[in-house]
């Protein structure tokens, strides 16, 4: 069985990561930031062609991962393949023994660097994860067909509490748990308020007891980078108290990491939350420091192995 999907069935708080592939083939890069990481986390997500920029593949990139100690969470999106390749690509990975998938729609391909590419969309990620789902608990692929062999996977997938409208983001979530999602990543949590009313409608619908959710958490390193997020990141509510504390700050890392370590500490005081999913783009060093700092080391199963 999946580590993560053991620990969260035996109710405990989950922190995973996010580490994004190269941008060529050098697989030391994977391996460096995964020995940052080690010891400190339950899994790691690794991207597919985030923000549509071509990167080593995810596929690969898992591999990489679980050979440097580490159980991988194997991003798949709608944007670059149909559901031909995308059934093909999940049953090459579950052959070699990657068991948790996110299923994700993926970005459009206008805003990475081959803008004249041909998306895809075949289909979302609601049809993702319903197709994955058949395939592992019907033996059938979407076409009806037979499936040889047992399928093991563990189904995720992402949402946005922040996306307007907001009052029917939770029917969105409801949409994915029907469909097969066993855990759910959240979009990055600066507005509690927000995120604790979107808690409340998942509470009342009580889909906290169907599903995982992580909640995201990314740590500031700027107020460049919050800016930018703000601006430019749809879906992204960041509140003024955010951005002036960043303002003020004397080191805005040091001040960006306690506003991660604040927010995950309310974030566990929220009946449904049940970890946290941290994205430290391209600063996964911090992790550890986050992770001790919210009290969440040493992880259970890792026997506190410290990173290196």
């Amino acid at each position: 069985m999946s580590v993560l999907r053991e620990l969260l069935e035996r109710g405990v708080f989950v922190v995973t990561a996010e580490v994004g592939p190269p941008k060529g083939v050098d697989r030391e890069s994977i391996v460096k930031k995964c020995a940052q990481i080690r010891g400190f986390v339950d899994a790691v997500n690794i991207t597919d062609n985030q923000t549509a920029i071509v990167r080593l593949s995810s596929f690969a990139s898992c591999l990489i991962v679980r050979e440097a100690g580490l159980e991988p969470v194997m991003q798949l999106t709608c944007r670059d393949r149909n559901r031909i390749a995308l059934q093909s690509d999940f049953l090459g990975a579950c052959a070699l023994g990657i068991e948790n998938f996110l299923c994700l729609t993926g970005d459009h391909q206008s805003l990475g660097n081959h803008p004249e590419a041909r998306s895809v969309f075949d289909i979302d990620s609601v049809q993702l994860l319903d197709m994955f789902r058949r395939i592992r608990d019907e033996g059938v692929f979407a076409s009806g067909e037979k499936v040889k062999g047992e399928v093991r996977a563990f189904l995720g997938a992402g949402e946005n509490p922040f996306a307007d409208p907001l009052e029917f983001r939770v029917f969105r979530l409801a949409k994915k748990v029907e469909a097969g999602a066993q855990f759910i990543q959240t979009q990055a949590v600066f507005d509690l308020e927000l995120f604790s009313r979107w808690m409340e409608e998942v509470r009342r619908l009580k889909l906290h007891e169907k599903v995982h959710i992580l909640a995201g958490i990314i740590p500031l390193k700027s107020l460049q980078a919050l800016r930018y997020m703000k601006d430019e990141v749809p879906g992204m509510v960041i509140p003024a108290w955010v951005e002036e504390r960043m303002r003020n700050a004397r080191d805005p890392k040091e001040e960006g990491v306690r506003i991660a370590v604040e927010t995950i500490a309310a974030l566990r005081a929220i009946e449904g939350v049940r970890g946290v999913h941290i994205m430290a783009v391209a600063w996964e060093s911090i992790v550890p420091e986050i992770v001790r700092a919210s009290g969440l080391f040493p992880r259970p199963g890792q026997g506190g192995g410290e990173g290196v």
